[in-house]
């Protein structure tokens, strides 16, 4: 029976994205019936070290992103944490900047997520939040260079389906 719903498998991951929005999600409605999603800009994983630094500074300094929570004595410092500092200051700029795929680019060391990167008390805010159902400001061209071949949302939201549809399938041949 788990056969049958397989070549339906892509198509419902789509509209189940689509239609939830739970309480912890990042994916949510409007009164109008219009779907949010809660994106954040935060540094990559198999970023290098220097690039990340690089990129933090170029953010916090020319790029103008609010970087006072990750000084000395702020809720995101981290000292040790180039990672979750550089993401901080990348998000700040995002915010920023237009919320456009290439406000989250910084040398290809950033990309965009729906998974919340907040941590204890360092809150990251997201593009939820800025986008009030007005329209958005303009993108600023002041970013590192253009994103080549996919954007970032393009490939979190594949990474995203190919993850669920790859659960789905586990559970529907093992339940």
């Amino acid at each position: 029976m788990a056969g049958n719903f397989c070549p339906f498998l892509p198509l419902l991951l789509v509209m189940s994205s689509l239609l939830s929005g739970g309480s912890g999600e990042a994916v949510s409605r409007d009164q109008d019936g219009s779907v949010n999603t809660e994106l954040w800009c935060v540094a990559k994983n198999n970023a290098e070290d220097a690039a990340l630094q690089g990129a933090l500074d170029w953010a916090c300094g020319p790029g103008g992103a609010d970087c006072s929570p990750i000084q000395s004595g702020g809720t995101c410092y981290f000292p040790s944490d180039v990672l979750t500092m550089a993401s901080y200051a990348f998000n700040s700029y995002y915010l920023t900047h237009g919320l456009a795929d290439s406000s989250c680019f910084f040398g290809n060391t950033a990309a965009l997520t729906s998974l919340n990167p907040s941590k204890g008390n360092c809150k990251f805010q997201s593009s939820s939040l800025v986008n009030n159902g007005s329209s958005l400001v303009s993108p600023i061209s002041t970013g590192q260079g253009p994103a080549y071949g996919c954007s970032g949302i393009t490939m979190q939201w594949f990474s995203f389906l190919f993850i669920t549809h790859f659960f789905m399938v586990v559970l529907l041949v093992t339940g």
